[in-house]
């Protein structure tokens, strides 16, 4: 189940990506925070405790929404855009 949901969206292009190694859709101009949230339940998992982690700050200046990408590309998700064929990580598996 998504945590977050759209409720009026209309006349944005659908951008495809992967999450998790599954295809999902975004609209453009989403962040890929927005995107990987309407789209799944967490944004990361702490490297901490294994606990779900959704954001904090939503402005980039407290470095909890860091992801990765399947090729092991750090991004900033508050503050980076979702492109088409991007392939994006939610797991704890990459956070060591």
């Amino acid at each position: 189940m998504a945590l977050l949901q759209r409720v009026a969206e209309q006349g944005r292009r659908v951008v495809r990506f992967t999450l998790d190694g599954r295809p999902v859709e975004a609209l453009e101009g989403d962040t890929v925070m927005t995107a990987m949230l309407t789209n799944g339940e967490r944004l990361r998992r702490t490297e901490f405790a294994d606990s779900p982690r959704a954001g904090f700050c939503m402005m980039g200046a407290c470095q909890d929404c860091w992801v990765r990408t399947e090729e092991g590309e750090r991004l900033r998700a508050c503050g980076t855009f979702i492109a088409d064929g991007m392939r994006l990580l939610s797991g704890g598996e990459w956070t060591s």
